[in-house]
């Protein structure tokens, strides 16, 4: 191809699957660095001084916890000697069709230097995605010590991996990656991986959930904790930005499949999709762009395509179109400042939506995210909405209300990492300065969930009203600060449940459950950390809960069900 053509994407078609190709033509344009605003950093190998103002950007993220400031550090295609360290609010990225089209030697990792003790259990919102890395630093091991909103995606280490920095750890998310040496978990609490290969896996402390990973380590619940699935029966991984040979970017959008997979989508070629010119996107920007401008830029047909920053929304942003498209760049933020929801999604097929952090605001909002209406009723098994790295904060950043997070009303819905946080610290937390009743509603039926994190919201965390419902790995931490027992129960009920399946559901299925609990305002008691129906159709696999610390006579009183030893005395309680 000359360099002076002007790409444009062939789709073709063969059996149900799809397949990207790129040919000369003349719709796509080519977008500037500076159309993706200041925020987005896109590197190629001729540069210098990347090392200096990857750098810069660390100092800045590193602390900032609940700072306004979001960064995409992107690579184009080739090789790089680099100590790419990852903070707050960052997403690193390659921009190849490959993970190997990028290879970054010396590493991209995540430490925990800035809390005492090397502690990551605040290491959040921080993801790499679709590049290689040969770790040259740390002994030659790539550390990714992080906790909940992280994620590892389409990244290939060619090396060995830790999970953790010599403290405690609190995550994690893996998909479809490969390491080519040992990955440890260490310290950390529990982790989600999916659709992944290593050399071997060390490591297991509360829960660890292994689903479609070729080789997942010996060893079965409850010791050691260990869950493991064979494969993963529906997925579409997330997609992903790239650049072509003349510098032209697009959005490629891997296929769905639904014949049960084991490991990564793209060790022999690439992954199946198609790629969709960046023409076919707006480019959304804080400084410009509002809740009207990104409604008038879906309807008009264009799909979204959010950079770093915070857009203050005084409306809901309205997802109507079949197949339409929402991707986030470096955790793009939609903060709610009139009581409104930030996104509403109607109950049309393939809708995709990823990488995105959604804020509550001072007003309180009923729900924040809400896919398809109450009346939904729909069947959409043949292109399933996709949600992929969707996290939802109540507070932390300033006082917040929302009565619910999440709520999916679609049935066939499929979630690929959530984690939906009424903050336990930060500014605005308290039981009345940022209430949040729960995190996610189900009413859809066969709404699939792959790593599901939810924490301290004040009543049922999760509620699953839809039958036929999946969870592949659950984390919950119950909320610290109910004042007394007598303003946290219901009836004769103490506590809520983190995890409850309505008394109408007949069929519902979930592996891998922890819930933890450290009630430190008050000598509060849960008398279950999950509730479900007693039926042949619900099953349950693999449930733990933990008693972390809190105030004497505090704690959970079973696991399920009145099931299970209670967690008030001792510190641990598992469940087959």
């Amino acid at each position: 191809m000359q360099a002076s053509a002007v790409i444009t994407f062939l789709v073709v078609l063969i059996t149900g699957s799809t397949t990207a190709f790129c040919r000369t033509g003349s719709e796509a344009a080519m977008p500037t660095a500076s159309d993706f605003g200041p925020n987005v950093l896109i590197f190629d190998p001729s540069m210098k001084d990347i090392q200096d103002r990857i750098d810069e950007v660390f100092r800045q993220q590193e602390r900032s916890q609940f700072g306004p400031t979001r960064y995409a550090i992107m690579f184009k295609p080739g090789n790089y000697d680099l100590d790419v360290q990852v903070g707050f609010y960052t997403q690193v990225l390659g921009l190849g069709k490959s993970p190997d089209d990028v290879t970054i030697t010396g590493a991209v990792r995540s430490k925990a230097r800035w809390m005492a003790n090397n502690n990551a259990t605040c290491n959040f919102w921080r993801c790499a995605e679709n590049l290689s890395v040969i770790p040259t630093m740390d002994n030659k091991i790539n550390i990714w010590a992080v906790s909940q909103a992280t994620a590892l995606r389409r990244v290939h280490v060619k090396g060995a991996l830790n999970l953790w920095d010599g403290g405690w750890s609190s995550g994690g998310f893996i998909a479809d990656c490969k390491i080519d040496g040992n990955v440890d978990s260490g310290s950390q609490q529990q982790w989600f991986s999916r659709n992944a290969q290593w050399g071997a896996w060390k490591g297991a402390n509360w829960n660890m959930v292994f689903l479609g990973v070729s080789n997942p380590p010996p060893g079965r619940w409850p010791d050691p904790p260990y869950t493991v699935i064979d494969k993963t029966q529906v997925i579409r991984e997330k997609p992903f930005l790239c650049v072509n040979e003349d510098g032209r970017f697009f959005v490629h959008v891997p296929s769905l499949n639904t014949n049960g997979t084991v490991g990564i989508t793209w060790d022999s070629e690439t992954t199946p999709g198609v790629s969709l010119p960046i023409d076919q996107f707006h480019i959304a920007r804080p400084d410009r762009d509002n809740a009207a401008s990104l409604n008038s830029a879906l309807n008009s047909g264009k799909h979204l395509l959010l950079t770093p920053g915070i857009y203050h929304l005084n409306e809901s942003i309205r997802v109507t179109r079949p197949r339409a498209i929402v991707l986030g760049l470096g955790y793009a933020t939609l903060e709610v400042t009139n009581g409104t929801a930030a996104l509403l999604i109607s109950d049309v097929d393939g809708v995709k939506v990823g990488g995105l952090l959604i804020e509550a605001g001072p007003a309180n909002s009923g729900v924040l995210v809400e896919v398809g209406d109450p009346c939904s009723r729909t069947s959409h098994a043949a292109d399933p909405i996709f949600l992929w790295d969707l996290f939802c904060r109540v507070g932390g950043a300033h006082p917040a209300k929302a009565t619910c997070m999440v709520k999916i009303n679609s049935s066939d819905v499929v979630g690929d990492n959530f984690w939906l946080w009424r903050a336990d610290h930060g500014h605005g937390v308290g039981w009345t300065s940022n209430p949040n009743k729960n995190g996610l509603i189900v009413n859809g039926n066969n709404v699939t969930i792959y790593g599901l994190f939810v924490e301290h919201t004040q009543e049922y965390q999760t509620i699953w009203n839809g039958n036929g419902g999946r969870v592949f790995f659950y984390q919950s931490e119950m909320p610290y600060d109910p004042p007394s027992q007598e303003a946290w129960k219901h009836g004769n009920v103490n506590g809520y449940a983190s995890y409850k399946v309505a008394d109408t559901v007949t069929t519902h299925e979930a592996w891998g459950l922890g819930v933890y609990c450290v009630f430190y305002a008050a000598p509060v008691v849960a008398d279950n950390a999950i509730e479900t129906p007693e039926t042949a159709g619900v099953k349950m696999h693999h449930m733990v809960t933990i008693r972390l610390g809190g105030q004497p006579n505090s704690g959970i009183k079973s696991v399920i069900n009145g099931k299970g030893a209670s967690v008030i005395t001792t510190r641990k309680a598992v469940v087959d």
